[in-house]
């Protein structure tokens, strides 16, 4: 399955631009709010220069990339808890993402209204933040009314959970999310760490912070992205600076002339690899790669300390049932001499078990018993 990424602003902040720059998808834009009325789903390329070496090395039939997917929602007011605006009605759509880009207005154009009335990145982003948190509040408040009903008739099976809730509850009633500081149960314990993640609690939700500015503001950003990269280190989070309109122009080039503007404004990556590597940082996610005879060669996202059982088992469950031995290469050492044969012969493939270590830039193949 591919990273899911929830990209989630105030309306007239770029998000639906920056969506069709990151995913070529053509979602509704104009310059007032509420453009976005469903939620945009757009699957992208993770550009990994590593894969397309390998594919020159190899000559595959098929050269399969890892992808994320962006969910885009409508933009987000205040009161949106309440139902004010349109965000609220999609935020449902954004519950099960891995994490959260939350895009914020860092330059000014008089023809695009701000629905606040005047660019202010900290004040939008406690609006979003509040949102968010009033949203769980609601979740969390609907789930205590029905565990409370059940626990009448069975007090003690629920005594951990109605517990937990209440925890929970009073965090977000204080304004806390569950994410910040790093969740710490101190009456639900395990309880209330697990109900977090079966809510799916968006205040839960790792955090990308974008800060979308003008085209002349590249490649620092300026004060004003400045001071979203200051509530992102903050937390603790990634903070990402582009120009979602430029991203937008740059989608309908040719990768070369795209590249070369790029380079021109003083910028080493597109918007999407940038934004891929901070959902991955925030993750904690690496890239692994499987060649499949000379037929397939393939990108595979997986959690950074995930054993090698694990990673045949993102191949193929059966893989991972069936586990017997995986014979791994790094990257650079296949790049070095140059073909897996070549690898063969001079000894240097590793041999790990089931709880063998996969590292970034590792090429696995798995033998298993089907």
């Amino acid at each position: 399955m591919a990273l899911q990424i929830g990209i989630v602003g105030l309306p007239n902040v770029g998000k639906s631009t920056l969506f069709n720059g990151l995913t070529q998808a053509g979602a509704a834009v104009a310059a007032y709010p509420f453009t976005t009325i469903d939620s945009n789903r757009g699957v992208a390329v993770v550009p990994d220069p590593r894969l397309e070496a390998l594919a020159l090395m190899v000559g595959p039939e098929q050269v399969t990339p890892a992808t994320v997917e962006f969910v885009d929602i409508a933009g987000l007011v205040r009161g949106a808890h309440r139902g004010e605006g349109l965000g609220n009605q999609f935020l449902g759509h954004i519950r099960n993402v891995d994490a959260i880009a939350l895009v914020c207005r860092c330059f000014s154009n008089p023809d695009v209204a701000h629905v606040e009335g005047s660019v202010d990145p900290p004040r939008d982003l406690e609006v979003l933040d509040l949102e968010l948190i009033l949203a769980d509040l609601d979740v969390a408040e609907r789930r205590l009314d029905k565990v409370r009903s059940a626990a009448k008739a069975r007090p003690r099976d629920y005594a951990a959970e109605l517990e937990a809730l209440e925890e929970l509850r009073a965090r977000l009633q204080a304004g806390v999310g569950a994410r910040l500081p790093r969740l710490y149960w101190v009456a639900g314990g395990a309880t209330g760490a697990a109900l977090v993640q079966e809510m799916c609690l968006l205040t839960a939700k790792k955090r990308v912070y974008v800060a979308n500015v003008g085209e002349e503001d590249l490649p620092t950003g300026g004060p004003l992205a400045q001071e979203v990269a200051h509530v992102a280190a903050a937390e603790g989070a990634p903070c990402v600076v582009l120009c979602a309109q430029l991203e937008a122009d740059l989608s309908e080039w040719p990768p070369d002339e795209a590249a070369a503007y790029r380079a021109d404004v003083g910028l080493e990556h597109s918007g999407l690899e940038v934004l891929a590597r901070a959902g991955y940082e925030v993750l904690d996610l690496i890239t692994f790669f499987t060649i499949t005879g000379g037929r397939e060669v393939r990108a595979w996202a997986i959690q950074r300390g995930a054993k090698a059982a694990q990673a045949a088992g993102k191949v193929h469950s059966q893989m991972e049932r069936g586990f017997i031995r995986a014979e791994v290469l790094h990257f650079e050492q296949l790049a070095e001499v140059g073909s897996w044969q070549a690898a063969r012969e001079r000894g240097i493939l590793r041999i790990e078990g089931r709880d063998g270590p996969i590292q970034d830039g590792d090429v696995c193949l798995f033998r298993f018993s089907p």
